[in-house]
């Protein structure tokens, strides 16, 4: 069955959004500082072409405080607008019986969206 939802997923935008996050992530690697938040950006891409099936996970890494204040940075400066994004898509999505499991989909993106640092996709 996650293989049927990725295909029509990917049909249907899902190819547009891993294209989308693979640009912004490359742009954002052009600078050191943005480096950290070009790798959450292809993390974001490889879920975004795929989304069924995929567990996302608080990962429990050693960098203590880091991942908070990296968190704070990408929250701050596009995560919210992300989070949104895919916020409204969901409840867009959800409006029809056939959308529901394509809106919980872009509900998981935007979990993804509010702290990509500390987690893991498995």
């Amino acid at each position: 069955m996650n293989l049927i939802g990725n295909i029509i997923w990917i049909i249907f935008g899902g190819i547009f959004i891993f294209f989308e996050y693979i640009i912004g992530g490359l742009i954002l690697c052009l600078t050191i500082v943005g480096i950290p938040f070009g790798i959450q950006c292809f993390k974001f891409a490889f879920v975004g072409l795929a989304p069924f099936g995929v567990k996302i996970t608080d990962t429990s890494s050693n960098t203590g405080c880091l991942s908070t204040v990296m968190n704070i940075i990408w929250l701050i400066f596009g995560g919210l607008w992300i989070a949104l994004t895919h916020l409204f898509f969901g409840i867009l999505l959800c409006i029809t019986i056939v959308g529901i499991p394509f809106g919980r989909q872009h509900f998981k993106l935007m979990n993804l969206a509010f702290s990509p640092f500390g987690k893991s996709i498995s």
